[in-house]
């Protein structure tokens, strides 16, 4: 900030008031008689009217902090500044310097449409003051010729500026108003993401667990109904492994819905600690990268990221029969970008299929405004790619 923000309505004021006591100074060293034509005969003697000037600018100050809510005040005001600037030109030649202080007085004072205007009507005062008797119809000219003009160039520049300013803000308004329609979107997206989570949870744990505890109803009941105890041995081993199947069941879903390595690590540790356990159990080369700038993230995008990354990679090591793989980890400033590659036996994309791995990662990406693209040929490899935009955390800290 500048000396001068903060201090302008202290300024104009006092820069009056020092042309003022200079031109008095002037016009009373000087000696220069005072002007007796025309007009000028009726007037009071210069110092009268320069204590007129030096009281009529007293609240200039006051002015300046209400410029914008006393603008009718302001207007008179600045014109009869103009005025009496002009009558002691008329009355002593040396005050046509303080009547420069208009032009400066009016940029600060007027409103936009009237600045134009005021700078015209302080050249035109000046020159007509100090115009001699016979050079009325050349002031006449000047007037009509191109203060007139200006006047009104002024106006309509002023005019258009002030479209501008209107039209300014109603774009901002209408750009405040898209990002909350793409937030609550968002927020919509993310919603029904959740809803396909739960049913895709829903589903899987109707086809593993409900069906094992129906079984192991089954196997208890045939427990009670034994007479022999090999009979009862049998049926209580089987219940006890349809026991512990479930229960790998029910710990396997619930890791699904809420990924621990995230609990203590930024995404970037987390996928590679991941990706670095993959590799040893699969015996599969990987290549890891991550670009970008880290940024902490909302949970649920890098849940998300997460769990696509987990899900590629275990289609690896399950299907592809691959020998090396890469994973890249990109972040940009408004999308994360994850790409999974591997150079195995490939598959047809077209194809449907039976299990859920390849439809919970588009669900998963869709639920958190993203997209995820397949791209695999038999015998060419296979290449996941996801991308999500870049939603901040909303504390910097872990909460999860």
């Amino acid at each position: 900030m500048s000396w001068f923000d903060g201090r302008e309505r202290l300024v104009y004021p006092g820069l009056a008031y020092g042309l003022l006591a200079v031109c008095a100074i002037v016009a009373a060293v000087s000696g220069a008689p005072e002007g007796t034509a025309g007009f000028a005969r009726a007037l009071p003697s210069w110092p009268v009217l320069a204590v007129a000037a030096a009281g009529w600018l007293a609240p200039t100050a006051w002015l300046y902090a209400r410029r914008d809510s006393r603008r009718g005040l302001v207007v008179i005001h600045y014109l009869v500044l103009i005025a009496l600037a002009g009558a002691l030109i008329l009355k002593s030649a040396p005050f046509v310097v303080f009547a420069a202080i208009g032009y400066p007085l009016a940029i600060a004072l007027l409103p936009a449409r009237l600045v134009i205007a005021g700078v015209t009507l302080t050249a035109v005062v000046t020159v007509a003051t100090q115009a001699g008797p016979g050079a009325q119809s050349t002031v006449l000219t000047v007037i009509a010729g191109v203060a007139l003009p200006l006047v009104l160039a002024g106006w309509y520049v002023s005019a258009e500026h002030d479209k501008r300013r209107r039209l300014v803000e109603r774009l901002r308004a209408a750009m405040a108003e898209n990002a909350e329609l793409n937030a609550r979107l968002l927020g919509q997206a993310r919603h029904a993401g959740a809803l396909d989570e739960r049913h895709r949870v829903a589903g899987e744990i109707h086809d593993t667990v409900a069906q094992d505890l129906v079984a192991l109803i089954g196997q208890l009941d045939a427990a009670g109904r034994a007479a022999q105890d090999t009979a009862l041995r049998h049926h209580l081993d089987q219940a006890a492994e349809l026991a512990r199947r479930g229960l790998t069941e029910a710990r396997r879903s619930v890791r699904g819905l809420r990924p621990e390595p995230l609990e203590d690590n930024e995404l970037p540790e987390a996928i590679s600690r991941m990706a670095g356990s993959w590799s040893k159990a699969s015996g599969v080369a990987l290549a890891l990268e991550i670009t970008g700038t880290p940024v902490a993230l909302d949970a649920d995008v890098e849940a998300a990221l997460f769990r696509v990354a987990q899900e590629a990679l275990a289609n690896v090591a399950k299907h592809a029969k691959a020998t090396k793989a890469g994973l890249t980890l990109s972040y940009t400033d408004e999308i994360l970008l994850l790409d999974i590659r591997d150079d195995g036996a490939g598959f047809n994309p077209q194809r449907p299929s039976d299990g859920f791995g390849l439809d919970g990662m588009r669900q998963r990406v869709r639920g958190v405004g993203g997209t995820l693209e397949i791209e695999s040929e038999p015998g060419r490899g296979t290449a996941v790619a996801a991308a999500v935009p870049v939603i901040p955390a909303d504390t910097p800290h872990r909460d999860r």
